[in-house]
């Protein structure tokens, strides 16, 4: 494939790349959260923060190269673009620990709080994909 995906490409694309993310978050929470007492407040949130900095980490290296194929080199750049990426990132996880949150506030289950969460993760990767495209990795020149 010589450029960016399109259509229905670009949505299985994405979406398997949000699932990989979701479940590196979730992976990080499981071992933050284990052996905890399962009200713990401070290791309920340690955990989402591990969880989001993990799932953030994948997400941009997977969508810089395989969804937007992003060129940025240099360490000034990409750090300036994964500020970018992150700073949008502040509403979509925002969206995320709230629907989380509330699922475990509600039923107090783990399956609850994976279901928020990903119920959360879903709205904010739509969200994510919008803002990126549109404010942090620009279109390669040439590209229509």
């Amino acid at each position: 494939m010589s450029g960016p995906p399109r259509g229905s490409a670009l949505v299985l694309r994405y979406a398997g790349f949000a699932v990989v993310a979701t479940l590196a978050n979730l992976g990080a929470q499981r071992l933050v959260l284990a052996g905890a007492d399962p009200v713990a407040a401070g290791r309920f949130v340690l955990a989402m923060a591990v969880g989001t900095g993990v799932g953030l980490v994948v997400k941009y290296l997977l969508d810089k190269r395989w969804i937007f194929y992003d060129r940025t080199t240099g360490a000034r750049a990409q750090g300036a673009q994964f500020a970018l990426y992150t700073a949008m990132g502040l509403v979509t996880t925002a969206i995320f620990w709230l629907t989380e949150t509330a699922f475990w506030l509600v039923w107090g289950t783990d399956l609850a709080r994976e279901t928020g969460a990903v119920l959360g993760l879903g709205v904010g990767y739509v969200t994510k994909y919008l803002l990126d495209r549109r404010y942090v990795f620009r279109p390669m020149e040439g590209a229509t």
